[in-house]
């Protein structure tokens, strides 16, 4: 057991990251580790971003992104924006390059300590998000949780921003819905093959949207930034926002543009909490005081 690995807990919008430095190393966390780091209550996160040494010339790190039951996701923004604030604490530049298992990540720190993350271009075809059966026409597919005569929710859109998403329009209040009993029923859906993201959302107007998430292999979320660039492609295809609209999630606001490159932006702020140490391996770990050590986090392992 070696706990060296250096970490800080962070949030982006409440969404509880674990931002850990993996540089000059060869071994990766195990999904055991991430299963005992998220159930101290001290280190519970919603995702870790692992920073690993730059896989290809022109980038900055290769990130790993693991959710606390130990899978592996391919985007997180709110992640994005913590691993930014973090490096550019460290090392003073504002702009970075990502290398991810879902692709390229471009991102930069703001004046104010704002981050812009460039989430990519979002994908529609139903063997693109992936659906397991072919629809051929993604801005709501045929899906629904409730009674036949009268589902609680149906017709979602469905979107890839790196992960998939499925987004359920409502025109009441996000809160009234049992999201926490219906979350993981539609994430484990079998048609999603790669389970989804379960976004509802509620087009306040063409700019504000507001929504909650049932994270796929992270449960409910404060915040899922690549679940705000979904609702947002999702509801400029169908009409209902225009292409930038503020996003309001259970934690705060994201500012999301799709530009007309195609590709989608998002802005929020990122927080740091704590520093500390731990192992990959086991998801040991200890906290780190003004500098020093202490065992007063000790994480089971």
């Amino acid at each position: 057991m070696a706990i060296d690995v250096q970490f800080a807990k962070m949030n982006g919008l409440g969404n509880q990251i674990i931002v850990a430095d993996m540089r000059g190393r060869a071994d990766a966390f195990t999904p055991h580790a991430a299963v005992a780091i998220n159930h101290d209550p001290a280190t519970a996160f919603d995702q870790i971003m692992a920073i690993h040494d730059p896989a290809t010339d022109g980038t900055d790190a290769f990130l790993r992104i693991y959710n606390n039951d130990g899978s592996e996701a391919g985007a997180c923004g709110n992640g994005t924006r913590c691993v930014v604030q973090a490096l550019a604490a460290e090392t003073g530049k504002t702009a970075f390059t990502f290398q991810t298992v879902a692709g390229l990540l471009n991102a930069a720190e703001q004046e104010g300590g704002m981050v812009s993350v460039d989430m990519g271009r979002p994908r529609f075809r139903w063997d693109q998000i992936p659906l397991e059966e072919e629809f051929a026409d993604t801005t709501g597919i045929e899906l629904q949780i409730g009674p036949i005569d009268a589902p609680v929710l149906h017709t979602p859109s469905v979107a890839s921003m790196g992960n998939p998403h499925a987004v359920f329009w409502v025109d009441r209040d996000v809160w009234s819905y049992d999201l926490e009993r219906f979350g993981p029923l539609l994430e484990n859906h079998p048609i999603f093959p790669d389970r989804a993201n379960i976004t509802i959302a509620r087009v306040v107007d063409p700019e504000h949207i507001v929504i909650r998430t049932w994270e796929r292999g992270a449960g409910l979320t404060k915040a899922c930034g690549s679940g705000a660039c979904a609702a947002l492609v999702c509801a400029a295809r169908k009409g209902l926002t225009g292409r930038t609209a503020t996003v309001t999630v259970p934690g705060g606001d994201l500012l999301i543009e799709w530009r007309d490159d195609d590709h989608v932006i998002m802005t929020g702020p990122a927080e740091y909490e704590f520093a500390g140490l731990l192992d990959p391996a086991t998801g040991q770990w200890q906290r780190q005081v003004e500098g020093a050590n202490d065992n007063a986090g000790a994480g089971a392992g």
